[in-house]
């Protein structure tokens, strides 16, 4: 099932400014919140669109990237392609929130405490180069990239054995710390997340000695993932949860794909379109032909109308390249060039000295470049 537009998710344009964006994702998921809709499945779904959306429109970079590519600027990305969890929704953005949503008298937050931020690993970012075949069909890749992965001693906790913790003495275990403020409506009781452990609640008492506490280590790891039809060059796509372990638990950050282009010896891209220079000799543009082309699958015959002057350009509809939004795919163009001799035998020569006597072989402009001249000849005389 094709993604909705991320814009028509929250309800906005391409104009709405960052304050917009985060009033119309806040007003999303009040209103579609598992804790208001319990058992809506659909509800769920809607509340996951929306963080999605929110995710991908409240990034400058990644916005632009969007707006520019599309869905395929995000990969597999956003939190469906990502397998996050309604927990990493709620850490990630529940600090537009605040600690709790109010719905008349009631009131729910974030799995009744206020969570610490979802660390998350850091970006890795690689180049990759793919043919015009590549473009046009896509491809799959699998490569060997180096990047930090959980420490498997001791599971990405940091702690030897992944066991060697004490109950932070701040929060006594419950990652948060609460303050109490008099004001003129009475005593407000706030929470934030506690300073010594960090919302953790625990305390590494022995530190791994693979990992010395970080809880990742750098490793090379096979990684494969698809490059859609129709990228260009300078493009990134971003594939969510292939990048670098967080420091002790959390979500993997992203990989970062720039797409870079192999020159084609025979093949010119235009965006979609693809144009090869065609050299025919004088009797074949005279007598007409049949010649062979490049195209992405192979060679393709095409016929030269007899009397074919230089400068014109054949389409092949439909040999060109995808468009990235799937909006169609271009054409092959064949610009025609009639190659003029440089060195002649004397019979030649006497040949075409001959030729040129007759009426058939002086230039007659085509309506078109009289128009053209015509045109020019206005435009010097106004």
């Amino acid at each position: 099932m094709a993604k909705r537009d991320y814009y028509e998710v929250l309800g906005l344009t391409k104009s709405s400014t960052p304050e917009e964006i985060k009033k119309a994702y806040r007003q999303m998921a009040l209103k579609y919140h598992p804790d208001k809709n319990p058992g809506d499945k659909e509800a769920e779904e809607k509340f996951k669109e929306a963080a999605e959306a929110y995710d991908i429109l409240s990034n400058s970079d990644k916005k632009a990237r969007y707006d520019k590519f599309g869905h395929a600027a995000t990969g597999a990305g956003g939190f469906g392609g990502a397998g996050f969890s309604m927990d990493d929704i709620f850490s990630q953005f529940g600090d537009i929130f605040g600690g709790h949503f109010h719905f008349g008298g009631g009131s729910f937050g974030f799995n009744g405490r206020t969570e610490r931020p979802m660390r998350k690993g850091a970006d890795t970012r690689i180049r990759i180069r793919v043919s015009l075949k590549d473009i046009a069909y896509g491809v799959e890749k699998k490569l060997r990239i180096p990047r930090k992965l959980a420490c498997d001693e001791c599971h990405g906790t940091g702690a030897k054995n992944g066991s060697s913790y004490s109950t932070c003495k701040t929060c006594n275990g419950s990652g948060q710390v609460v303050h109490v403020t008099n004001t003129i409506l009475g005593a407000m009781q706030t929470a934030s997340i506690c300073p010594t452990c960090q919302g953790d609640g625990k305390i590494i008492t022995e530190m791994c000695s693979k990992c010395r506490g970080e809880g990742i280590i750098q490793k090379e790891e096979e990684v494969s993932f698809k490059i859609p039809p129709g990228v260009s060059e300078g493009m990134q796509l971003s594939i969510s949860g292939k990048g670098s372990a967080a420091r002790r638990g959390g979500i993997n950050g992203d990989l970062l794909v720039l797409i870079e282009e192999e020159k084609s010896e025979e093949l010119i891209r235009d965006e979609n379109d693809l144009v090869y220079s065609l050299f025919i000799s004088m009797p074949q543009a005279t007598l007409g032909t049949s010649v062979e082309v490049p195209t992405i699958d192979g060679k393709a015959k095409i016929k030269i109308e007899p009397g074919t002057q230089s400068g014109k350009m054949l389409r092949l509809k439909g040999k060109g390249l995808p468009d990235i939004n799937r909006y169609g795919t271009g054409d092959l163009l064949v610009h025609v060039n009639v190659w003029t001799p440089q060195k002649l035998s004397k019979d030649e020569r006497k040949m075409m000295e001959s030729m040129s006597k007759s009426d058939n072989f002086k230039p007659e402009p085509s309506r078109q470049d009289k128009n053209f001249f015509e045109r020019l000849k206005n435009m010097f005389q106004s």
